[in-house]
Formats: C-alpha cells, structure tokens, sequence
C-alpha cells in the first residue's frame, strides 16, 4: 500500500494451488503453511450429516444445506432458513451452543442495531452449521448438552470425515476451538485447498461424491446465504457464475474452488486485513487465467486498487507484489 507513491503498509501472505489429487499446480509464499481454517472448515464440517442422509431425514431444502456452510450475515432470510432447520429437528434456538453477536449486517451496511432489538443464537453467523450439529445428534440419539466438545461422537467424525477429506491423518490436525465454540483445526494450506478441490469436483469424488455435490450445488445456488449483502463470497460465486465454490474465514482466510477446473487456491493473509485478503484472492484468479472480460469487471471493486479518503478523493494505492510460481 502506497500513499502519494510512497511505501506505507505490506501485507504478506502465502497461497497453495491444487489440484483434485494433491498435486501441488502453483503457489506463492509458503503453500504448506500451516493455519487455523476457521470458517472455511464448514462445509467439511458438515460431512458427517450429509454421509447420513440427514437432510433427506429432516426434509432439510437446498436452502438449508446452503446454511450448514454458511458465515452469514444474519439478515432475515438466514435467522428464518435456521429457523426453520431448527423446527425440523424438533428443537428450538436455546439449544444453540454458539453464543450470540450482532449481526454482521450492520457492520457491513455502516449501520446500527436499534434501542429495542435484540438478537439470540439464531443470528450469530454459525447458526446454520450449528442447526446441523443439533439435526446430527437428534438423528443420532446423541447428547445436544455438550455437542461441541472436541470428544463428543459429532466432533470425532467431523475430525475423521475432514481428515479424510484432505488426505491427512486424522492426529495430525492441530485442534483449537473457533469464536463459534465448536472445534476448529489448523492444517497447511496446501491441504486445505485439496478439500475444496475436492468439494468442487462433486459427483466425480469417489469418497464424497453425493455429499460434495449436494454441499457444492447448494453453495453456489444460493451464495446469498452463504454469506449475505455486500459479503465477498456472495460476489466471488455470482461472478464464477456456478462454477466457483467460496469460503472465506475469520483472520485471512480464502478459499475458492473451481468445478470446471478440479482444482482450489487457499489463501492466507498473516496479518488478517480484508482489503489485502479480496485483492489478493482476485489477483490469483488473474494470474490462474480464470477471469473473463465480465468476471474482471464484476471484481474490480474487491481488488480496491484505489484507497479513497472520506472526501472520496484518491490517496493512494493498493497492489499486488507476488507472481504465482510453479512446482
């Protein structure tokens, strides 16, 4: 970042690109750096509930699987959809382990909550993937008092079925616990973009296939509950117009797969700035040869090239400083 041409700020970071058999295709950095994957880690969370046919149980829609992955917003349409994942299991929100926060859309909006509103666990952006957690252990007949628990029958398949899903051993995830309280693992980057190459490539999975199709599909159908108004993966998946599945995570974290491709970038920005992050994830779909002349264009705000005072008077000047590398 430069101000009237002069250095101001740097952001380092690392990215890994690869493909559906974990062949490493390109990187910059290092691509085995090894990272919290936050909330990018939701759709393989969700393995376990899709390998047991737990949306056809509950009668859960492509709407509701959409939310299993979701780091949404808490905009009407995404506390109704858990809502309604929630009454399908026969439960209500107070059986939410998540804990409460305002609602990303105010945040996003530059606006602020009213005196008299109030907001419970359904608005909190992991409620979807927590209403999976419940529909799992109801399905189950497992304990909802401490399903969070890293020891708890949900968490040991979800470590297994992401283990597999990244071709590691399920020890050799680093386990800490995310903002949401469920477990979370750090693994290399280049292991976590082997997840959603996979994730991307649905049917032709030959371990996941029905379960990654249905989570691919449903992410890329309804991106808006993914993430929600003005959030960057509701613009990275409009833009790949069905083909890119994204996830982004708290602290610098990226991740898009290509359904045409069969292959996935992860990305990692150290010190965790969204500017740098979103441009950077841009400049990587450039430099992979993945943008067309209309996906350009639709990015074009997420590189934020220019910084704007509050005037809106240009100031300075946004770049990326790597080239993508092959092996």
């Amino acid at each position: 970042m430069t101000r009237g041409g002069t250095l101001e700020n740097q952001h380092f970071g690392s990215v890994a690109v690869v493909n559906t058999r974990g062949q490493l295709r390109a990187f910059a950095g290092d691509p085995h750096w090894l990272t919290f994957t936050r909330s990018t880690l939701k759709a393989l969370q969700a393995l376990p509930f899709l390998q047991a046919g737990g949306p056809r149980h509950f009668g859960f829609t492509q709407d509701h699987v959409a939310l299993l992955c979701a780091s949404h917003s808490g905009e009407p349409m995404h506390v109704q959809a858990a809502q309604e994942m929630l009454e399908r299991a026969g439960q209500t929100y107070k059986v939410l382990r998540c804990g409460c926060h305002v609602p990303y859309h105010f945040e996003i909006s530059g606006t602020a909550p009213g005196p008299q509103e109030t907001f419970d666990e359904r608005y909190n952006n992991c409620s979807g993937k927590h209403a999976g957690f419940v529909a799992w252990c109801v399905q189950h007949g497992h304990s909802l008092a401490n399903y969070e628990a890293p020891d708890h029958p949900l968490q040991q398949a979800i470590r297994r079925d992401v283990a597999l899903a990244v071709g590691m051993d399920a020890n050799d995830l680093k386990l800490g616990i995310d903002g949401c309280s469920a477990p979370n693992y750090a693994m290399p980057l280049s292991k976590l973009a082997i997840g959603y190459a996979r994730l991307a490539s649905g049917a032709q999975d030959g371990e996941f296939g029905e379960s990654f199709a249905t989570l691919a599909d449903a992410m890329t159908a309804r991106p808006d509950l993914v993430s929600g108004t003005g959030r960057n993966d509701l613009a990275f998946m409009q833009a790949g117009g069905g083909d890119w599945v994204s996830k982004v995570g708290a602290d610098g974290v990226q991740v898009v797969g290509s359904k045409s491709r069969g292959e996935a970038f992860a990305l990692k920005i150290i010190d965790a700035n969204k500017p740098a992050l979103f441009g950077a994830s841009v400049e990587v779909m450039e430099q992979l040869g993945w943008l067309n002349d209309v996906q350009r264009a639709a990015l074009k705000p997420w590189r934020a090239q220019a910084i704007i005072n509050a005037r809106g008077i240009p100031v300075g000047e946004r770049r990326a400083a790597f080239t993508l590398q092959t092996p």
